[in-house]
C-alpha cells in the first residue's frame, strides 16, 4: 500500500481527537504492517462548521494523498459525507446525523466539550453554515459504509439507512449513540477503507 494513503477521522459535536473511537481506530492502524499503514489524522474540529471544513480541506489538499478515506461519527459523519463527495473519497459513517441543521436546534446555547471542558455557544449561524454543507444525495453509494445502531438515543437510525440507501450498511440492534462495542467493527472498517484485514 502506498504510504501516501490517508485516513481522516472526524469527531462529533462536543468531542475531540481524544475520543474513544478515534483512539481505538488509531491503535488498530498503528498495528498494521508498514506497507499497509496509512497516515492517520484526527483533527480538532472548530465549532463553526465553515471554519472546521476550511481547515480540514486545507489539510487534505496540502497532503495530495493518492488515496483518501474519511471516518466520521455523528456530526463528523455529516462532515465526512460532504468531504467524500468533494474529493471522491470513501467514507465510513458511524451513527451519523443526516440533518444537523435541524437536529441541533434543541442544542442552541451554551455547550461544553466533554473532553476538553471548553465552553462555547452553539448559534443559529452554526446551523446556517451546516445547511450550506448539505449534500442532497450521495452520488456513488458504493463509496460509503454506514454503521448504525437502533438503540441510538439521540438520532433516528432510520434516517441514515434511508439517506445512505445502496451503500454498504451494518445495522445493529440495540446499542447507543456512542456506538456500543465499536472495537468489534474496526476490522470491517479497515477492510473497507484500506482493503486490509488486521
Amino acid at each position: 500500500m502506498n504510504k501516501r494513503s490517508t485516513v481522516v477521522y472526524l469527531h462529533g459535536l462536543n468531542s475531540s481527537p481524544a475520543s474513544v473511537k478515534a483512539a481505538a481506530l488509531g491503535t488498530a492502524i498503528a498495528a498494521l504492517a508498514d506497507r499497509e499503514r496509512p497516515e492517520y489524522c484526527v483533527p480538532q474540529l472548530s465549532h463553526p462548521p465553515a471554519t472546521a471544513m476550511r481547515a480540514v480541506r486545507g489539510w487534505i489538499e496540502a497532503r495530495q494523498a493518492n488515496s483518501l478515506a474519511l471516518v466520521g461519527s455523528s456530526l463528523g459523519g455529516f462532515y465526512a459525507t460532504h468531504l467524500a463527495e468533494r474529493y471522491g473519497a470513501k467514507a465510513v459513517l458511524i451513527n451519523p446525523t443526516v440533518r444537523p441543521y435541524e437536529n441541533l436546534t434543541s442544542y442552541l446555547g451554551l455547550q461544553r466539550n466533554l473532553y476538553t471542558g471548553e465552553e462555547y455557544e452553539l448559534t443559529r449561524e452554526h446551523l446556517v453554515e451546516l445547511l450550506a454543507l448539505k449534500i442532497e444525495r450521495i452520488t456513488l453509494p458504493e463509496r460509503y459504509f454506514l454503521l448504525t445502531q437502533t438503540g441510538d438515543e439521540i438520532l433516528d437510525w432510520r434516517e441514515a439507512v434511508e439517506f445512505y440507501g445502496g451503500a454498504w450498511q451494518s445495522v445493529r440492534s440495540g446499542g447507543d449513540h456512542a456506538f456500543e462495542h465499536f472495537d468489534h467493527e474496526i476490522p470491517a472498517i479497515l477492510r473497507f477503507v484500506l482493503g486490509v484485514t488486521p
